[in-house]
C-alpha cells in the first residue's frame, strides 16, 4: 500500500473514497469486504446461529445469504460438519493453533466437498463491550497434498532449518529463507524486506523466476506502507492475495448484529485488502501476492513478500503456515544473533567505561585532559572525535574540527538545554553550526554541571539509496467524473538518491553508555572542589533514575533521603523491564558515605543492569554483578535485593546479598517478610546467591528498602522492621513519602532509601 501519514489519527468514514492522501487513515482491520477465494460465515456461540456471512454464500454452499441468516450453522454446513465445528471450537481458546479444520461438504463450489475451516474470535469493539461472543468461521477450499504428509511439509521445513543453522552470516541466512520460502510456496519471487527505523524499507534477498529482473538491494519508502498496516501486520503475520483482480464480497449485514459494528477482520485470512494496495501490486506486474510479518520483540522489523507475475496463485493453508513457520524461525535467529552482539559491545564499552572512570579521578591532570589522553574517550560511542569543555579548558582527542568550530558545536549542545543530545545529521538540526563545522554530521553531547560538556563527532558518511522508482513521483489519474487523485507510482524502474549530510546513526546503547559516563564524570568534578549542595544534588540526580517504569497494573513509587550535609551516599535504587517481560526491581547500598560510596553506587548501578539485560534469571545477574565488583572494585562492599516480577501473575523470584528482607504487604494491610539473606554481600567471598519466590496478591504491594530507613541506635533492627509493616497496616496505598516520615529516624547518619511496588486489585 502506497500513501503519505496524515496528521490525524481519525479513520475514514464508510464509503468515504480512499487516494494517496488519506489511505494511512484507512480503516483496513474493518473492510466489511473479504476475497471470493473463500466464505466467511459469523456463528454465535451460545446457539451455533449464522449472524453474518459473504456475499458468495450462495456460489459457494448454494444457498442466498438470505435463506441462511438466523439459521443454525448445520442447515449451511450439515449436520456433521457442523458438529466438528462448533466442539473444535469449544475444545480450545488458543484456536489460530488448532487451524484449519477439514470440513467434507456435500457441495463446495463445483469442486470438491474437502474445505478448510479456519477459526478465529474476533476482537469486538467498542460499541460491543460485553456482546456475545461470536466465532468467525472462513472456509477455502482444501488444495494441495491430504493429509498432511511427512515429505510434503515435514521434511521441507526440516531441510530449510538445518540450512538455517549453518548459515554463517546473516546475508547467508537471508538467502536461505528466500530460496526455502520460495520452493515451499512456488511463488515466482521471494524477497527478504528489512526495515530501518524510518519503515523504509530494503530488499536485502530476493529467490526469483531466472526470467524476473533483481529487486535486490532496492529501497522503497515507508508511505508504501502506513502506520496503521504496519500495526495490522504485528498482530496477523500472514496475508494472500490469491488473485491481485478480484471482486471483493460484501459481509451481510455490514454491522454484526450483538455488537452494532462492522466485523473486525484483523485476524482474517479471507480479509479484502485496500484497493489502493491492490492498484500498487498492479501496477508492478504482480498477479497474486502473499507476506509474512518478521518481528522483533513484537515489532516489525521486516516482511517477507512474495509476488506472482503468471497469474492468481493459491498455495494452500499448510503451505502457508509452514512458510510463516520459518518465517518465525528467521525472527528468533535474528533476535539471538542482535543479543548477541549487542551484549558483546556492551562488555566491551563497561571495559571503557572503567578506564575512563579510572582516568577521570586522577587529579594531576585536568579532567579534558585525563580523559582524552588514552583514546579511550573517542572509542566509548565508536565516534570519530571527541571533544571536552570543563574546568574552562577546551580539549579534544581524534578528528575535531577547529577551536572556533568546536566551541560552536559546545554552544548548540548546551542551547539544547537537556543532559544529552544527539543528532546523525548536523545540517538537519543546526544548519548554521554545520556551515562552520563542515564534515561533521554527527553529533552526541553530554551536559555537565556549570555549563561544561563532553561531545563526540561522526564524518559525513556519504550514501547511495536506489529506489524502486521515484517514492515522490505518483502519477496524477483522472476518474470518469473529472475529480483528481494521486494513484500510486506507475515507475519502478531503479532510481538512486545520493543522501549527504548523515552520519551512522547513534545506538540506544551509545547513549547509554554517554549518560553512564557522565555519572562518573559529575562525580570526578564533585571530587574536584565543587562540594557545594547544587553540585551534590546534579550528581545525585545523574546517578538514580529519574523516572521509573510505566507498566500496565503496577505502580512504583521511590523515594531516596541522604545522610545530609549535602552528601551523596551509597544507596540506590532501579527499575526497568526486561527483554523477558519481567520487571526488575533493585536496591542496594554501598558500604560507606560520600563521593566514594556514590562512585561504586554507579558503577554497580551500571554492571547490574547490563547483567540483567543478558541474564535469565536473578541468580546470575547477582553473580555476574559479584564478579565484576571483585574484579574491577576490589574492598568495595555493597548490599543488593534484586526481584524479578511477572506482571501477569506476581510472581516474584528474588535474591538477596545481605540485604534487609523484603516486606509483602496484602490488600487488607496483612504483611509477611521474605527468607533472609542467602549470601553474604557483593564484595565479601563469591559464594553462589540462592534464589527463592514469593507472590504479590493483587491490591498488594512489595515493598524494597535500605537499612538506613528501619535501623536506629537504641533499638534492634526487628523494632524497625515491626514499624515498618505496622505504617503499611491500614493498607498498601499508604504514600511512600508518609511511610519514609514515619519510620526513618530523623537523626540519622545514614542514606534511607524506599521502593515500593504497588499491583492493583
Amino acid at each position: 500500500m502506497t500513501g503519505t501519514v496524515d496528521e490525524t489519527n481519525e479513520l475514514l468514514r464508510p464509503g468515504e473514497p480512499v487516494d494517496l492522501d488519506n489511505c494511512a487513515r484507512e480503516p483496513i482491520h474493518v473492510p466489511g469486504l473479504v476475497q471470493p477465494r473463500g466464505v466467511l460465515l459469523v456463528v454465535r456461540e451460545s446457539d451455533g446461529r449464522l449472524l453474518q456471512v459473504s456475499a458468495n454464500v450462495e456460489q459457494r454452499l448454494g444457498a442466498t445469504p438470505d435463506a441462511v441468516l438466523g439459521r443454525p450453522l448445520s442447515e449451511v454446513l450439515g449436520a456433521d460438519a457442523a458438529a466438528q465445528v462448533l466442539r473444535h471450537a469449544a475444545s480450545a481458546t488458543d484456536l489460530a493453533s488448532r487451524n484449519p479444520l477439514t470440513l467434507r461438504l456435500d457441495r463446495w463450489d463445483g469442486v470438491g466437498p474437502d474445505v478448510d475451516a479456519v477459526l478465529h474470535r474476533p476482537p469486538l469493539l467498542a460499541g460491543g463491550t460485553g456482546a456475545e461472543p461470536v466465532l468467525v468461521v472462513e472456509l477455502e477450499a482444501a488444495t494441495g497434498t491430504r493429509p498432511l504428509s511427512f515429505p510434503s511439509t515435514y521434511l521441507a521445513a526440516r531441510q530449510a532449518l538445518s540450512d538455517f543453522e549453518r548459515a554463517a552470516t546473516l546475508g547467508e541466512l537471508y538467502d536461505d529463507v528466500s530460496r526455502h520460502v520460495r520452493d515451499l510456496t512456488g511463488f515466482d519471487r521471494v524477497m527478504i524486506y528489512r526495515f530501518d527505523a524510518a519503515y523504509n524499507g530494503e530488499v536485502v534477498a530476493e529467490a526469483r523466476r531466472g526470467d524476473l529482473n533483481s529487486f535486490l538491494g532496492l529501497h522503497y519508502p515507508a508511505s508504501d506502507i502506513p502506520p496503521q498496516a504496519r500495526a495490522l501486520y504485528e498482530k496477523n503475520w500472514i496475508r494472500l492475495i490469491s488473485d491481485v483482480d478480484y471482486e471483493p464480497a460484501p459481509i451481510l449485514p455490514t454491522a454484526l448484529p450483538t455488537t452494532g459494528e462492522p466485523l473486525d477482520l484483523t485476524h482474517s485470512t479471507l480479509r479484502s485488502v485496500s484497493p489502493i494496495h491492490l492498484e500498487y501490486l498492479r501496477n508492478m506486474g504482480v498477479r497474486a501476492s502473499m507476506s509474512i510479518s518478521l518481528l522483533r520483540d513484537g515489532r516489525l522489523w521486516g516482511l517477507i513478500a512474495c509476488h506472482h507475475y503468471a497469474g492468481p496463485h493459491e498455495p494452500s493453508y499448510e503451505v502457508r503456515t509452514t512458510a510463516e513457520f520459518l518465517g518465525s524461525t528467521l525472527s528468533v535467529r535474528l533476535v539471538a544473533q542482535a543479543e548477541e552482539e549487542r551484549g558483546t559491545e556492551v562488555s566491551r564499552a563497561e571495559r571503557v567505561l572503567a578506564h575512563l572512570a579510572a582516568d577521570s579521578r586522577d587529579e594531576s591532570a585536568p579532567l579534558g585532559v585525563a580523559i582524552t589522553r588514552s583514546g579511550w574517550l573517542r572509542r566509548l560511542v565508536r565516534a570519530d572525535g571527541a571533544v571536552v569543555l570543563a574546568e574552562g579548558r577546551l580539549t579534544s582527542v581524534g578528528t575535531v574540527p577547529d577551536e572556533d568550530a568546536s566551541r560552536a558545536l559546545v554552544a548548540w549542545v548546551l542551547a539544547q538545554e537537556a543532559e544529552l543530545v544527539s543528532t546523525d545529521s548536523l545540517p538537519d538540526a543546526a544548519p548554521d553550526v554545520a556551515a562552520v563545522a563542515p564534515g561533521v554530521a554527527g553529533v552526541l553531547g553530554i551536559v555537565l554541571p556549570e555549563g561544561q560538556v563532553v561531545l563526540w563527532v561522526r564524518d559525513e558518511v556519504l550514501r547511495h539509496v536506489d529506489w524502486g522508482g521515484d517514492p515522490q513521483n505518483k502519477e496524477i489519474a483522472r476518474t470518469e467524473d473529472g475529480s483528481v487523485r494521486l494513484s500510486p507510482r506507475r515507475s519502478f524502474e531503479r532510481w538512486r538518491e545520493v543522501v549527504r549530510g548523515h552520519s551512522r546513526p547513534w545506538t540506544e546503547d551509545q547513549t547509554d553508555f554517554a549518560t553512564a559516563l557522565r555519572g562518573h564524570l559529575v562525580e570526578s568534578l564533585y571530587v574536584r572542589g565543587r562540594r557545594d549542595l547544587r553540585a551534590a544534588e546534579e550528581l545525585q540526580r545523574s546517578l538514580l533514575p529519574t523516572l521509573l517504569p510505566d507498566v500496565s497494573g503496577w505502580r512504583l513509587e521511590s523515594r531516596y533521603e541522604s545522610a545530609g550535609g549535602g552528601l551523596v551516599g551509597g544507596d540506590w535504587y532501579d527499575a526497568l523491564v526486561l527483554p523477558s517481560g519481567r520487571l526488575a526491581v533493585v536496591v542496594g547500598d554501598v558500604t560507606g558515605h560520600g563521593l566514594q560510596a556514590a562512585a561504586t553506587m554507579g558503577q554497580l548501578s551500571t554492571a547490574l543492569r547490563a547483567a540483567l539485560v543478558g541474564a535469565g534469571s536473578a541468580v546470575e545477574a547477582v553473580a555476574h554483578l559479584a564478579r565484576t565488583a571483585a574484579w574491577t572494585l576490589p574492598g568495595e562492599v555493597a548490599t543488593v535485593s534484586l526481584a524479578l516480577v511477572d506482571l501477569e501473575n506476581g510472581l516474584v523470584e528474588y535474591v538477596s546479598a545481605g540485604h534487609p528482607p523484603l516486606l509483602v504487604v496484602g490488600a487488607d494491610g496483612s504483611s509477611s517478610w521474605s527468607r533472609p539473606a542467602t549470601a553474604p554481600p557483593v564484595g565479601v567471598g563469591m559464594r553462589a546467591p540462592t534464589a527463592h519466590t514469593l507472590t504479590v496478591p493483587a491490591g498488594g504491594a512489595l515493598v524494597v528498602y535500605t537499612d538506613g530507613l528501619v535501623e536506629r541506635r537504641d533499638e534492634s533492627v526487628r523494632a524497625g522492621l515491626d514499624r515498618l509493616a505496622a505504617v503499611f497496616g491500614a493498607g498498601p496505598a499508604t504514600p511512600a513519602q508518609e511511610v519514609l516520615d514515619a519510620v526513618r529516624d530523623p537523626d540519622s547518619t545514614d542514606d534511607a532509601t524506599l521502593l515500593v511496588l504497588h499491583r492493583e486489585g
